[in-house]
């Protein structure tokens, strides 16, 4: 018998058993006549004078019994009438008072009650100790003392059952306890047993010698066995609970439960079965398994319906955008190639007319004088009389239109547009063929391109932004390395710029620091945005920065990718329109119309190529028409076809006035000679030349540097500066030169330290710089400067998330609500696509259930199910944190970036949320389906669903902070290690409670054992008590627990918000 046990059934005893047991039906005279007897024919005259007493009592001791009992007794009449409302069956009290006349002097008072539970915990639950007291000691012992029998008081001695500290002279008259009562050891009353027990007259083992079913010894002193001894929780005595398989509508009598009815222990009624098949007679629980396969089944079926009508509609609403966007491109392309025919008739119409008009000019010469030409001379050879000029056509917007249909208001741009679909991308397909054309008469230099370069009238829709720089140092602040030195120059708008260099010059660092994207580093020098000292972070919704990783979502299509990039990026007083027109666009130049709708693909599931992803990544910030586009190595691992389409979109966005940028290895000749400006970097991160492509060779000429024939030009610069082509020059000129070398063709500044190269370099020395001595260095302790620089980089980190400068870009991108539905469509696509993963997690946590749900079942009564529900939180724990973490661990790349773009971080942790809600709702229907069926607790379902709904709910923000805070290593370990540990403190008896209250299964736990322990009632009070009392647990916490596991849920997801957003990950 455990000691926890016994102390629990002890508080219990001394406080619910007194106050209950004083709280009896015998004030209660009506409940006699249900059995057909006048009260004066079944009762003594005695018992109604004590009823009128105890219902007084009754009513003074309601507050009482609340106040000391609150932590067990949730209702004191409910309970009351639970345990001890005998008036539905009044048989045993009939059969007492007609066998026993004097049942009211044999009654225990408060007082002796008091003593039996007393003795009961200080003897640690036996039942063969009791204190000594006035009727039972060494020098007077009776054979009322013994178990199962009682005493009564002399006639002319009043007993008042509320006195609580006297104990009345019951010596007299010795007889077996009645049936319904139990006598316990040591004292010489009867008390009432409680309902669900059984309480007959014991009968006498003559194989044992003891006194069945209470197994009690029989005493010298008694030649026949009593009644029952003792109530206890269950685990001490099983013997006054009514069996299971049986009911016992009265202390006194045991029924059979029948077909169709179950009947647990201690049960005073049979209960239904849902099926009557389900329970054969004396059945203790029923067999309700097969419900909860119903139960999966039907949530199977749920979510199929729910993933196949998903799925539906969004096949169905991309077939009939597909089946738009085609008819919109077939009619564009109809109708330019109408424009072009109407254009090669216009062409032949003029030469023909100049042709006539050379030859009647030819004819007058040699003629006569004579008239001009009639208009019906003309008109019989089959020529126009008049031929529209150039600057007369009017080609209309509407793509199907005629080119000779003049309307004025078709001819409107950008913001007034068709609504449906169709019309939407009639007029983006026809923009694109129009841009076509225009593109290619700007290449061949056509009359009419030129005629149209000079009237178009557009205006611009883009801001300008121009970089220059100046002596632009940058160091590592932990170790002072430098990465950049003394870089100058300057990057022009409408021009695409590649930064080139050997490895390690600090291209991508420069890239860096031009979109103020560094860290941890020292910047010195000046950076102008529009000859202004400006952030360049002001400008960030502007300003288009593609990583050299291809960061993008792999369980979305191509498509799917750039919209969410264009909507959440452009600016939200963009029409529809103008949006599909600019998406289109880009598909169409960067060549992904054929795998527009294929997803992209990860590394267990393959996508598209590697040369498709890399211009996906590109697209996305094609798609938000940044006038400042930097690009990280975007053509690495592509083949030239692939480059040179990569390069031609470029170059399209140039022509706009974008900015462009980037850093390239190795670019073949044709590509190379695309770019027009040139940034060549040296290690150390010194500028080597930086100027236009065209003048790069002649420059480096000038310095006896050529290009042998058959040779790539940027090969062979990036061979120079990386050492490993010896330079042949008639006055040993070195690669570590040239960047002075630069400087000094420039007039720029030599920094102290490269004042040496300067004699070595005399003969091309055009510029004189300041002389002056190096400074002298201070070594400082490294230690000292890795954390200062540290904390600077926190210190930086922290201000570009909460940022001063003012946004100065001039584009107000949609707000964060339009930003969350964004985010919440792209979610719920992801989630479709990973049904199979979801399927798995379902699977897992059912057969948990069923698993746990069989382990459960043989304890669910000795501890009200403390066992079962405590395996339950740490599976359903473990299993909800695992689950949460696919939530964020695997897209921090992808949230950086967008982050970095300027989007939304609160839109996209609330939708990722909101989608895992799904989850939250129906993991623990998953769970219970099988764990509830298999186990079969007395709490109802819905009881234990809220409870699962409130823990999955807080292990998942749990699972967040982990998954944002850990590598997703270290935050599987800790999903699986938290559960253990906090279960296992919480449920510690020993243990501090403080530090029990911190752990979040400590409330679940309680919740689970509320929710059970109401539907423990009558004889299982003691035990339900005891249980609560050893977990110091209240019954009317029930609420509260909820409370407070939605409460850490809450405040697991401000955690992880806060680390989202402040965390620096790398």
């Amino acid at each position: 018998m455990p000691v926890w046990r016994v102390s629990a059934a002890v508080s219990l005893a001394a406080l619910a058993a007194a106050a209950f047991l004083l709280l009896l039906p015998l004030g209660r005279c009506q409940s006699f006549g249900g059995v057909g007897l006048a009260p004066a024919q079944v009762l003594a005259p005695s018992l109604w004078q004590l009823n009128d007493a105890v219902d007084n009592v009754t009513q003074s001791l309601f507050p009482i019994v609340k106040a000391r009992f609150g932590f067990c007794v949730g209702d004191a009449q409910k309970d009351w009438d639970r345990t001890f409302n005998y008036s539905g069956n009044m048989d045993f009290m009939e059969n007492c008072a007609a066998t026993t006349p004097d049942v009211t002097g044999r009654l225990c008072t408060a007082a002796e009650v008091r003593l039996y539970f007393d003795s009961f915990v200080e003897s640690g639950g036996s039942t063969n100790y009791m204190k000594p007291n006035k009727n039972c000691n060494s020098s007077s012992w009776v054979s009322g003392c013994e178990p199962g029998w009682a005493s009564s008081v002399p006639d002319n001695e009043n007993v008042d059952l509320r006195d609580s500290e006297n104990l009345p002279s019951r010596n007299l008259n010795s007889k077996p306890c009645c049936a319904g009562f139990y006598c316990p050891y040591g004292i010489t009353c009867m008390i009432p047993c409680p309902l669900g027990a059984y309480c007959p007259l014991a009968t006498h083992n003559v194989t044992t010698g003891r006194c069945d079913p209470y197994n009690y010894q029989l005493s010298p002193e008694n030649n026949s066995c009593g009644g029952a001894n003792i109530w206890v929780d269950v685990d001490h005595s099983r013997d006054l609970f009514c069996p299971a398989g049986d009911f016992c509508p009265s202390t006194i009598s045991k029924k059979n439960c029948s077909k169709g009815h179950y009947c647990r222990m201690g049960s005073t009624y049979e209960t239904n079965c849902f099926l009557s098949s389900s329970c054969d007679a004396n059945s203790e629980k029923q067999n309700i398994t097969i419900f909860g396969a119903l139960v999966m089944a039907a949530l199977v079926l749920w979510l199929l319906i729910i993933y196949n009508f998903s799925d539906r509609i969004l096949s169905h609403r991309e077939r009939r955008r597909a089946k738009s966007r085609e008819t919109a491109a077939k009619v564009a392309r109809e109708a330019a190639q109408a424009r072009e025919r109407w254009k090669a008739a216009k062409n032949i119409a003029v030469d023909i007319q100049r042709q006539i008009s050379r030859t009647i000019s030819r004819k007058r010469s040699n003629k006569l004088p004579v008239g001009p030409a009639s208009t019906s001379e003309i008109e019989e050879i089959g020529v126009p009389c008049h031929v529209a000029q150039p600057s007369e056509l009017n080609y209309s917007d509407n793509a199907g239109g005629h080119p000779s249909e003049k309307n004025p208001k078709k001819n409107s741009t950008k913001g007034i547009h068709k609504h449906t679909r169709t019309q939407i991308f009639k007029y983006a397909y026809g923009e694109i063929e129009k841009e076509k054309v225009q593109h290619q008469e700007r290449k061949n230099l056509t009359f009419s391109g030129v005629i149209s370069m000079a009237t178009k009238t557009q205006a611009r829709t883009r801001p300008v932004i121009e970089i220059a720089f100046k002596d632009l140092t940058i160091v590592l602040k932990t170790n002072k390395k430098q990465l950049l030195r003394s870089v100058t120059g300057k990057l022009t708008p409408g021009h695409v710029t590649a930064i080139m260099g050997p490895s390690g010059a600090g291209k991508t660092t420069f890239l860096n620091a031009l979109a103020g994207k560094l860290s941890g580093c020292q910047t010195t020098g000046l950076v102008l945005v529009n000859g202004k000292v400006q952030p360049i972070q002001s400008y960030k919704k502007i300003i288009g920065f593609v990583p050299q990783d291809d960061i993008v979502h792999g369980n979305l299509t191509v498509e799917e990718n750039l919209w969410f990039s264009a909507n959440c990026r452009l600016s939200a007083k963009m029409s529809k329109a103008d949006r599909v027109l600019i998406v289109e666009r880009n598909i169409e130049s960067l060549g992904l119309q054929s795998i527009r709708n294929s997803l992209v693909g990860t590394v267990e599931k393959r996508g598209i190529s590697g040369g498709q992803r890399k211009r996906v990544n590109v697209g996305l910030e094609m798609v938000m028409e940044p006038s400042l586009l930097l690009l990280d190595e975007p053509t690495s691992g592509l083949d030239s076809s692939s480059s040179l389409l990569l390069m031609r979109a470029l170059r399209r966005e140039a022509l706009e006035g974008v900015n462009i940028s980037m850093v390239v290895h190795q670019p073949s000749y044709t590509l190379f000679n695309m770019f027009d400006d040139l940034i060549l970097l040296a290690k150390g991160g010194l500028v080597a030349y930086q100027g236009p492509v065209k003048k790069v060779e002649d420059y480096f000429a000038g310095l006896e540097i050529k290009v042998p024939d058959r040779v790539n030009p940027p090969d062979y610069f990036i061979d120079i500066l990386e050492g490993m082509v010896k330079l042949n020059t008639s006055w040993g000129l070195k690669s570590s030169q040239l960047p002075v070398l630069w400087m000094l063709h420039n007039g720029y500044t030599v920094p102290p330290d490269m004042q040496n190269e300067l004699n070595s370099v005399a003969p091309f020395r055009t510029n004189s710089s300041e002389d002056g001595s190096v400074e002298e260095s201070v070594v400082a302790d490294d230690v000292w400067g890795n954390v200062k620089g540290a904390l600077e980089e926190k210190k930086e980190h922290l201000e570009n998330i909460f940022p001063k400068f003012k946004d100065l870009a001039d584009r107000r991108t949609p707000s964060k609500l339009y930003q969350y539905k964004y985010y919440l469509g792209r979610v719920s696509k992801q989630r479709l696509r990973e049904a199979t993963a979801q399927a798995v997690d379902y699977l897992i946590l059912g057969l948990a259930g069923v698993c746990l749900g069989i382990l459960a079942k043989s304890s669910n009564d000795s501890n009200l199910g403390a066992a079962g529900y405590t395996y339950t939180i740490i599976a359903v724990s473990l299993l909800g944190q695992i689950g949460a973490l696919r939530s964020f661990s695997l897209e921090k790349l992808q949230y950086l970036r967008e982050r970095r773009s300027g989007i939304s971080s609160l839109a996209y942790f609330l939708a990722r949320d909101t989608v895992d809600h799904f989850n939250t709702v129906v993991k623990p229907v998953v769970y219970l389906s099988m764990f509830y069926f298999f186990s079969a607790p007395r709490s109802t379902f819905a009881d234990n669903y809220i409870i699962l709904l409130a823990l999955v709910y807080c292990v998942t923000g749990i699972g967040y902070t982990f998954a944002i805070c850990f590598q997703p290593g270290s935050a599987q370990l800790w999903s699986a290690l938290l559960p253990v540990v906090l279960t296992l403190m919480a449920t510690q008896r020993r243990g501090s409670q403080i530090l029990a209250n911190i752990c979040y299964p400590k409330w679940a736990l309680e919740a689970f054992l509320i929710a059970n322990a109401k539907r423990y009632s009558g004889v299982w009070l003691i035990t339900r008590c005891g249980v609560l009392q050893n977990f110091h647990y209240d019954i009317n916490h029930f609420g509260r627990c909820l409370t407070v596991l939605f409460l850490y849920g809450f405040l697991f997801r401000c955690i992880a918000f806060l680390c989202l957003v402040l965390l620096n990950k790398k």
